[in-house]
């Protein structure tokens, strides 16, 4: 293509996008058109006018400045100056506290959480390793360790007994077991951070080689409860599917957009939540795309800026915690 010709194209190119947002009603429908344009105009080698014109294109491309490490170290400490009681923000992590009261006797404790780098999703736990672990700790107490912003409690697994035998357990990369229970669904997190879940374990060993994927961290209680965007649960699931019980849930909403849930009884004395099939209907009414049950009863608690989040009164000592957690050093730290 000529010179002139190519810049009389782009310039045309820039004014369409400059005037889209002023006709383009649905946000979704604008971001597409605009990708539209930086895929013709990259046929025709001019994608870095494009990047400049579309400074979130690029910015998307970019890989985030902040990133920790694949093991079990802690994340920065968080900058005890930016958290207030709605929740936290610095460069890399976004959290967001909500509390939403549904009936006289149900309390849904939620953190919105959006992170600059899958590696700021963590897990952690009570021992010293994850293969000898058979320790336990408050939730609480993990959060502090690890340097949460926020955190709530894992699937409660320990090195020890005859259910340890047949799990399958990955923390950060480093492999506690993988052993299948056909009973138990599995929720596999990858190094993009992104969510999957497998109905009885279908597929879960086979996760890497079939996609090419690695498992980071993978999780062995379940059951599910959004998979691939619909309610999936078992009526017949351990646990106590149909009982009324504290619960708590992960799932993920976007690409490193997360929600965390802990349903609660509307007073500390009284021991009642809801079913898998109401918490599942409530991760879909967030907008969850996957999401999963994890160790609940006097385990489901969530701990925010040091301190328990929801009703309990007390904590029980479990095994580990899902957390996330800045990656932003404190002057402290530097």
């Amino acid at each position: 293509m000529k010179l002139p010709v190519k810049i009389l194209l782009s310039l045309l190119c820039a004014a369409m996008v400059l005037a889209m947002p002023f006709v383009v009603s649905a946000p979704n429908m604008l971001e597409d058109a605009q990708w539209e344009m930086i895929d013709i105009l990259d046929a025709e080698g001019e994608s870095g006018l494009m990047s400049f014109l579309l400074p979130s294109a690029r910015a998307e491309e970019e890989e985030s400045p902040y990133v920790l490490p694949v093991d079990m170290s802690p994340g920065m400490k968080p900058d005890p100056a930016l958290f207030t009681d709605a929740g936290y923000e610095d460069d890399s992590i976004r959290v967001q506290m909500e509390t939403r009261y549904i009936s006289d006797d149900i309390i849904w404790r939620i953190a919105w959480v959006e992170i600059a780098s899958p590696t700021h999703l963590r897990t952690g736990y009570a021992g010293k390793t994850v293969k000898t672990n058979n320790s336990a700790a408050k939730v609480t107490e993990m959060a502090a360790k690890f340097n949460a912003v926020v955190a709530i409690g894992g699937d409660n697994y320990n090195a020890n007994g005859e259910e340890a035998k047949h799990s399958f357990i990955i923390r950060m990369g480093e492999v506690r077991r993988t052993k299948l229970n056909r009973a138990k669904d599995i929720l596999i997190i990858d190094e993009n951070g992104d969510f999957h879940t497998f109905i009885k374990s279908q597929g879960a060993d086979t996760f890497e080689k079939d996609t090419g994927h690695q498992i980071i961290n993978a999780f062995m209680f379940g059951p599910a409860l959004i998979h691939e965007g619909e309610i999936s649960v078992d009526p017949g699931y351990g646990f106590n599917p149909n009982g009324h019980q504290p619960r708590t849930a992960i799932g993920q909403l976007d690409r490193l957009s997360y929600v965390m849930v802990v349903a609660d009884n509307a007073s500390a004395d009284d021991y009642k939540g809801v079913t898998h099939q109401q918490l599942a209907e409530f991760m879909l009414e967030l907008g969850c795309v996957e999401a999963y049950n994890l160790d609940g009863g006097n385990s489901s608690v969530m701990a925010f800026n040091g301190k328990i989040y929801n009703n309990k009164a007390t904590e029980r000592k479990i095994a580990d915690i899902i957390y996330f957690a800045s990656a932003v050093s404190t002057e402290d730290e530097k």
